[in-house]
């Protein structure tokens, strides 16, 4: 099932539920994965990137988040049928931190008492522009409850997808962005492969401009006020290097999504694909990435596939 069609069916799940639900659009993964060994772009893409390896966590100094955190999407069939055994079964596995995308029928203090019982912190969740241009106020209440330090737009809404819409939906970021602050919490973008691929090579864009959208969001935000959520599958799918934008923009990234690739780019467990994740989360770390969520789009199991991947993960550590 579809994300969108999912949300459709989704009933009374608060006011950060509905829209929290990110649209993948015309994203599909496709092309060549980047390998420890290897080297290569994405078709169509026109980029070439260098091999996803590096000097690893140890040699770089760098610490790899205290806790493992799953964003929720990934078993929403578990969720939708049985919220607190579900939760309970992530915490044994050893995740530490959940973000949310809905909260599956719970009102924000039945979700957080739930939290609470099975040892789970909410570090985060993910909200439609509808709601930060409308139920912000209410969204914000409702992730200070849940004891948040983040709360994302998981994508571009559609009035965003040319130069001109992402300098104004910057604005508006900035603005919300204050207001999230004065809640103490911060306010972060979620990107997909499109927003680092550049706006003329997109059938969303309006040919004027050969900006990256994720680059033309970063350079019209506030670093006080906006932070950034690096999908690091999404990154390499859409042709770009995760390391360059860590390099590039240290401290804008508080948070990134962890999903795995295979050599014909697919969507993997963590560890069953070609991306180097210690060297990835090791320049994040360094960058100042504070979290890092599991997440798989459409797996086979949802249960057995971060119980995989938090298995994988947990290798890293030495």
């Amino acid at each position: 099932m579809r994300r969108r069609e999912f949300v459709g069916g989704l009933l009374g799940i608060g006011a950060i539920g509905l829209t929290g639900w990110r649209e993948l659009g015309a994203e599909s993964p496709g092309g060549v994965a980047m390998g420890a060994a290897g080297s290569a772009g994405v078709p169509g893409s026109g980029a070439s990137l260098g091999p996803l390896t590096g000097p690893g966590v140890e040699a770089a100094g760098a610490r790899l988040p205290e806790r493992w955190g799953v964003q929720l999407y990934t078993v929403r069939d578990a969720m939708a049928e049985r919220v607190s055994s579900t939760l309970a079964a992530v915490s044994e596995m050893g995740y530490g931190e959940v973000e949310f995308a809905g909260l599956f029928g719970r009102s924000a203090p039945e979700m957080r008492a739930i939290l609470d019982g099975v040892g789970l912190r909410a570090a985060s969740g993910h909200v439609g522009m509808d709601i930060i241009r409308g139920n912000w106020d209410v969204a914000l209440d409702e992730a200070a409850i849940l004891g948040q330090d983040l709360i994302v737009l998981p994508s571009l809404p559609r009035d965003a997808r040319t130069a001109d819409g992402l300098r104004s939906l910057a604005e508006e970021l900035n603005h919300a962005g204050e207001m999230a602050r004065a809640r103490g919490l911060h306010l972060g973008f979620h990107n997909h492969g499109f927003e680092v691929r550049p706006l003329e090579s997109d059938a969303g864009g309006d040919g004027s401009d050969s900006s990256r959208p994720l680059d033309i969001l970063l350079a019209h935000t506030d670093p006080e006020l906006v932070s950034f959520q690096l999908d690091l599958f999404w990154t390499v799918d859409g042709g770009a290097d995760p390391r360059a934008y860590f390099r590039e923009h240290p401290g804008r990234f508080l948070s990134v999504h962890v999903k795995d690739r295979s050599t014909d780019g697919r969507m993997v467990d963590v560890g069953a694909g070609v991306m180097d994740f210690a060297a990835l989360l090791a320049a994040g770390e360094e960058a100042g990435v504070r979290h890092a969520f599991v997440e798989h789009d459409r797996p086979e199991n949802s249960l057995e596939s971060i119980r995989n991947s938090i298995r994988y993960l947990n290798t890293l550590r030495g």
